[in-house]
């Protein structure tokens, strides 16, 4: 059975803490350009949606129609005959 070390632990703590408040300076400095970097394709993105919705016609996606069908209020007697349930309680 192998033993550790006082050595071997207090390693591993200090390759621990290098790595966490590596990692939390790494993100103050270039955490901002990230955020910046996201919103600025978020927003265009946005842009480029809101520009096909104010200018339908130039968008090179295909037509939307909407068809209508008539009314008819004429029932089909071939469906079957209407049962009226009861609840029993």
């Amino acid at each position: 059975m192998q033993e550790s070390s006082l050595q071997g632990v207090l390693k591993v703590l200090l390759i621990i803490l290098l790595v966490y408040y590596g990692l939390k300076i790494l993100t103050r400095l270039f955490g901002p350009l990230l955020l910046k970097y996201v919103t600025k394709k978020a927003g265009e993105k946005f842009q480029q949606q809101f520009n096909q919705y104010q200018n339908p016609e130039q968008s090179a996606q295909g037509e939307v129609t909407i068809d209508k069908k008539s009314k008819q209020n004429s029932s089909n007697k071939d469906v079957g005959e209407y049962i009226d349930f009861e609840e029993i309680d």
